[in-house]
């Protein structure tokens, strides 16, 4: 009978001390090693991940935003450790709904090395009251053979999902996306998503950039009630706490850097402008950016749809 193979969970962090107490926590009920790639928090990061005996903290020394080389500084990380290891991938937003004696974990555990584990992907709302499903299936695990990983700033795979890989559903084990619970941490952290593609991907039309950053306003028409009692077998953890909006995030004050860099005309067409952390900065808004920003709110919950759909190519005419 082979050895059961090390689970190790890569997460990367950036001021997470909001969250990160409780993530460290759950991870260490399920995760043999659990590697923290910290890109030089200036909040309680560090600290509470010195806490946690599993925990390995690593420096994420790039000062630029770089999913790829975060993720490759962690996948190099686990593989100094010898043996065979199931990698997952999570932030620390995120956690399991418990089912670690599931007959398709305990089946994921010995697939054999080169299978990529999938895991539905649910999204849990404001005060973890309800909860909707985002992806049926998404590759937060691999059972490593030592692949190489695909780089990307942005948007990337976090494990290594080789072509013709075998694909294991672990359905029994849902990833819980926490960033939602605390509403407008999370609004703040989608404008600077929206700020830094504008940079870095000029392509994308803003129009595109609205839909994407937000879905999750259309996805709570169809949210079911959540239970926080679903979670009651990682013993006391503190998801109240959650729930309150911290003042201030990087990505509020990265936001206001961006902006402060590159000028407020560069983002005139991006849905930032409501944001506390540029009080201070003159809004570049004409009245047609107003207008676009407000007929993009205002069918999102349709968005998708065909006159939606017309919509949005009427506006790419105009440069959106």
């Amino acid at each position: 009978m082979s050895a059961r193979p090390l689970v190790i969970c890569l997460t990367p962090v950036k001021n997470e001390a909001w969250i990160l107490h409780q993530f460290l926590t759950c991870a260490s009920v399920w995760a043999d090693v659990i590697i923290v790639a910290d890109q030089g928090s200036d909040d309680d990061s560090r600290e509470i991940a010195k806490q946690f005996g599993k925990v390995r903290l690593v420096a994420n020394d790039s000062p630029d935003y770089d999913e790829g080389r975060r993720q490759q500084l962690l996948l190099d990380t686990a593989r100094e450790y010898p043996g065979p290891r199931v990698l997952v991938a999570l932030d620390a937003d995120e956690v399991f709904l418990p089912a670690f004696e599931s007959p398709d974990w305990l089946a994921a555990l010995a697939a054999p090395p080169g299978t990529v584990l999938e895991f539905p992907w649910l999204a849990i709302g404001p005060r973890m009251a309800t909860a909707w499903l985002d992806k049926p299936g998404v590759p937060f695990g691999f059972v490593d053979d030592g692949s190489p990983h695909t780089r990307g700033r942005i948007h990337n795979t976090r494990v290594p999902v080789p072509e013709g890989a075998p694909v294991v559903l672990v359905d029994s084990l849902p990833v819980l996306h926490l960033q939602y619970v605390s509403w407008g941490r999370m609004k703040a952290k989608q404008r600077w998503y929206q700020a830094w593609e504008t940079l870095h991907l000029p392509d994308k039309r803003p129009a595109m950039l609205y839909r994407q950053y937000h879905h999750m306003d259309t996805a709570l028409r169809r949210a079911a009630p959540f239970s926080i009692e679903s979670l009651a077998a990682y013993g006391t953890v503190d998801w109240e706490s959650l729930f309150v909006d911290p003042s201030t995030t990087f990505h509020m004050s990265g936001l206001a850097e961006m902006v402060a860099e590159h000028g407020a005309e560069r983002f005139r067409r991006v849905d930032v402008w409501d944001a506390p952390a540029l009080g201070a900065s003159r809004d570049p808004r004409t009245m047609v950016d107003r207008a676009a920003l407000w007929s993009l709110a205002r069918t999102q919950p349709f968005a998708g749809s065909g006159p939606v759909r017309l919509l949005d190519r009427a506006l790419a005419l105009v440069g959106w």
